[in-house]
C-alpha cells in the first residue's frame, strides 16, 4: 500500500464535519494505521509533578543571564529617555547647561545615571553572547554555562570602571 493509499483510512467514529475533514486527511499521508484523535479522557492521569510556588525552583546561572538581560533591555528603554533628556536639557541654552552640570554633581542623579550605564553595559555583553549563540558558538550546556559566567564577570568588571569614570 502506498503512502496516499486511501486504504489506510479506517471509517471515523460520528464527530463534527471539521473533525471528519482532518481525520480523513490525515489518512491520505500516513504510512501507518491512523490513530483516534484523542478527546478529553478523564481516565488517563498526568503523573508529570505541578510545582507552582516558582520561589522553590531553582534554576541554573545562564536562565538568570537571561532573564537579566531581558529586565535590563527594559530598563534601559526608560533609562535612555531620562538620559535623553538630560541631554536636551543640556543643549536648551547656556543656564540648561549648568543646571545640567548642577543636577549630575548630586549623589542620586550619578547614581541614576550609572544604573542606566550599566544596564547598557549588561545588555551589550549579554547581547553578543547571544549573537555567539545565533553562530552556533556556545549552545552545549557547557558553553552556556561558561558564556553565562562570562556574562557577568565582564559585566561586574565593565560597571565598576564605568563607575569609576561617572564619579
Amino acid at each position: 500500500m502506498g503512502i496516499y493509499s486511501p486504504t489506510n483510512c479506517g471509517k471515523p467514529k460520528s464527530r463534527t464535519n471539521r473533525a471528519r475533514q482532518l481525520f480523513l486527511a490525515s489518512c491520505h499521508f500516513s504510512n501507518h494505521a491512523p490513530r483516534e484523535p484523542q478527546e478529553n479522557n478523564e481516565s488517563v492521569k498526568d503523573k508529570r509533578p505541578v510545582n507552582l510556588d516558582l520561589m522553590t525552583v531553582r534554576l541554573p546561572l545562564p536562565a538568570y543571564t537571561s532573564i537579566a538581560h531581558r529586565v535590563s533591555g527594559a530598563f534601559i528603554f526608560v533609562g535612555i529617555a531620562v538620559l535623553l533628556w538630560l541631554f536636551a536639557e543640556s543643549l536648551s541654552s547656556p543656564e540648561g547647561f549648568a543646571r545640567t552640570g548642577q543636577w549630575l554633581d548630586q549623589l542620586w542623579v550619578k547614581l541614576l545615571v550609572w544604573a542606566v550605564v550599566a544596564g547598557l553595559l549588561y545588555h551589550l555583553i549579554a547581547g553578543i553572547r547571544h549573537l555567539l549563540m545565533d553562530m552556533g558558538i556556545g549552545e552545549s550546556l557547557e558553553g552556556g554555562l561558561l558564556g553565562a559566567r562570562l556574562i557577568v564577570i565582564l559585566s561586574v568588571v565593565a560597571i565598576v570602571l564605568a563607575g569609576v569614570w561617572i564619579w
